[in-house]
């Protein structure tokens, strides 16, 4: 996925972008931010590695992590929400998943949810991929392309 495809969209539409990350450690926000002019667009990106970052900086909800675990689309949409609530954007990018190595039986490794948030969308949009266990980096790597997927659907 190409980023600069993601902000002339995110221009045209007149949307700035905030990113959520855990798994991806900030990639996202760095793909878009090696754009030169990328300023206009991208507004913030919140690297919440550990759940209390996810509930300190993003306002997921303790209950949310205990009952669903931070590898779930539920805390991927507070995440997007969150994101936007703490930002002065208008679309934001979730992503929180198990890159490896490891993972368990009941969250594989390769297992990554997603969340997309856009201010006046009635509802957050969410979706787990299975990238399998391609190792930590190709896990990362396909995490980071799905993400901007994502936000070029969102923006156009």
């Amino acid at each position: 996925m190409n980023a600069a495809a993601v902000l002339n969209a995110a221009r045209a539409a007149g949307l700035r972008i905030t990113t959520a990350e855990s798994c991806t450690g900030g990639m996202v926000a760095a793909a878009l931010t090696d754009i030169p002019g990328s300023s206009d667009v991208v507004e913030r990106g919140f690297v919440t590695y550990s759940n209390t970052a996810k509930i300190e900086m993003l306002g997921v909800l303790q209950d949310t992590l205990e009952r669903y675990g931070a590898v779930s689309e539920q805390v991927a949409a507070e995440m997007a929400t969150g994101a936007l609530t703490h930002a002065h954007a208008e679309l934001a990018v979730s992503i929180t998943g198990v890159a490896g190595p490891g993972g368990s039986d009941h969250k594989p490794e390769g297992r990554v949810c997603f969340g997309i948030a856009r201010a006046g969308m009635p509802a957050v949009l969410v979706e787990t991929q299975e990238f399998g266990p391609l190792g930590r980096t190709a896990v990362r790597q396909a995490a980071c392309a799905h993400a901007l997927t994502l936000l070029l659907r969102a923006a156009s």
